[in-house]
């Protein structure tokens, strides 16, 4: 089937990556298993079972994790035991704006935070229907912001799914308002994030039958509690529609086998075409949420690793590159 459009296959922001013959078995075996639910998470009932599928996620050695409130959000820091000092990551958990939490995201964000060496904050930012945007977005920005009133002076954003969405948001409104302390983000990492709550990507039909999760009727449902009547092409909601000049550098990793594929392809032509350093990696048979596989699936190991370098360098640069 083909996933990407023929124009930019060769484009030299594009990486793509190749699917093993032991990933593909081991995709085959987590398809048999998960496919029978295929959109069947639904509204605040689907947290309990959503948290327990990322409570799956391997536990990284050596981090320590630590409740705590930060910006008045609570949530948990995953320190490695070497974290270098005045440096931190805000990882920001998925769940399409209504499920999802800090603890059950804890090992996700710590996997993070030993790549990248330095201490990761995952906040519980405020969840839909109860609180609908743009709450968790003004969550987000608190956080960011009491990091550096902590004394971070390098702070890198990562997110995955609806984090994603929300760590490409506070990007955006650091490059449009240059508030005071936008200066010390280095960069973000987005994992297959959600950037156009329009759901207007071709991937929702052409990858449909590929994606073992996603229908688009899940969902728009979902969008819509989140939304909550406000407009899907705000561009503080969904990215793919705001302007990106000036975006701090990003990194943007996607499955071909997702529904939200074209979210991550277009979000990243667009921020090229305005002079963004930014770069996106295809990995080939992959899924929703890859990463959180790692342990199991190289490809889950592969990507922690470009997201460790990638990291690594934005810190050990003494000014954010634009």
């Amino acid at each position: 089937m083909q996933t990407l459009r023929e124009d930019i296959s060769t484009a030299s922001w594009l990486v793509q990556h190749t699917l093993t013959a032991e990933d593909r078995a081991a995709m085959a075996a987590m398809r048999a298993m998960v496919e029978p639910n295929k959109g069947k998470l639904q509204g605040i009932a689907a947290r309990v079972p959503f948290d327990a599928i990322m409570e799956h996620v391997s536990a990284p050695v050596g981090v320590v994790y630590e409740a705590d409130r930060v910006g008045g959000v609570s949530g948990w820091w995953c320190r490695p035991e070497t974290a270098r000092p005045g440096q931190a990551v805000m990882h920001l958990h998925g769940g399409w704006f209504g499920w999802g939490s800090a603890q059950a995201f804890r090992h996700l964000a710590g996997h993070i935070a030993v790549s990248a060496g330095v201490a990761t904050f995952v906040p519980d930012y405020r969840l839909a229907p109860e609180h609908p945007f743009p709450a968790a977005a003004e969550d987000i920005r608190a956080c960011y912001f009491s990091l550096i009133e902590r004394g971070f002076s390098k702070i890198a954003i990562t997110g995955d799914s609806a984090g994603g969405n929300l760590a490409l948001e506070l990007l955006v409104y650091l490059a449009a308002t240059k508030a005071s302390g936008s200066e010390a983000l280095v960069g973000g990492v987005a994992l297959s994030p959600v950037t156009d709550l329009a759901l207007s990507g071709d991937s929702w039909s052409t990858q449909a039958d590929a994606d073992p999760f996603f229908t688009r009727p899940q969902a728009a449902e979902l969008v819509r509690s989140y939304l909550d009547a406000h407009g899907p092409e705000d561009p503080f909601a969904s990215p793919l529609y705001a302007d990106l000049k000036g975006l701090a550098p990003i990194r943007v990793h996607v499955g071909t086998d997702e529904v939200l594929l074209d979210d991550s392809v277009r979000l990243v032509e667009r921020a090229v075409a305005v002079g963004v350093d930014a770069r996106l990696d295809v990995w080939q048979g992959m899924v929703h949420g890859h990463l959180g596989s790692i342990g199991r699936l190289a490809a889950s190991t592969k990507t922690l690793q470009l997201i460790g370098e990638f990291l690594i360098e934005r810190f050990a640069n003494t000014e954010a590159q634009r």
